[in-house]
């Protein structure tokens, strides 16, 4: 694995540290007074989801890994158990649901995700960052409300709670941004 300095590291990057995987999440260039700059890191470890912040001087080295990077399907949930199949080799793998957090429920039958690697061992799985909802149920639009740029709450079919326009309406598909939890455009 190649090492790299600590003023290179950048949001993004996984690193091997402190006998961990840690990916870095935020980054301040730190330059005082006295004494040399260095890296103010905000890393995320990728196995147990622990934060910490590090400071690394230009002169440390650290360990960059890379992940391998495979697109899979989803095929079925059991016993909090997700399973995925690679579709090149069809070998499924099967993963805890508590693995995607809060944006589990945007995970939909036959989907296809990206499923990070280390060696053998899954770390992360990345939904598409656009996915197509169905509104379940909202208030209905009120007169005068379309003047300023206005939203109303609204409950989808996974029971996901957004803000819409008010124009959409019950029973509409929108597309949700998985990331940001918000509404993009009608479907």
């Amino acid at each position: 694995m190649p090492k790299i300095n600590g003023n290179e590291i950048r949001p993004g990057n996984v690193l091997e540290h402190e006998g961990g995987l840690w990916a870095a999440v935020k980054i301040d260039h730190v330059k005082p007074g006295k004494g040399g700059a260095f890296a103010q890191v905000e890393l995320k470890n990728l196995r147990d989801g622990r934060k910490l912040n590090e400071r690394f001087r230009s002169a440390d080295k650290v360990e960059r890994v890379t992940l391998e990077q495979k697109d899979q399907q989803f095929l079925f949930e059991a016993d909090d158990m997700l399973t995925f199949m690679d579709t090149q080799t069809f070998d499924q793998i099967a993963l805890p649901a508590d693995i995607l957090g809060d944006r589990r429920p945007f995970l939909q039958d036959g989907m296809t995700v990206q499923i990070e690697y280390f060696g053998e061992e899954a770390l992360n799985v990345t939904l598409p960052q656009k996915v197509v909802c169905k509104v379940a149920e909202t208030e209905p639009v009120v007169k005068g409300q379309t003047a300023a740029n206005s939203f109303k709450p609204a409950i989808l079919d996974n029971g996901v709670r957004v803000m819409i326009p008010p124009f959409v309406g019950q029973d509409e598909s929108i597309v949700v941004n998985t990331e940001i939890f918000e509404y993009v455009e009608r479907a």
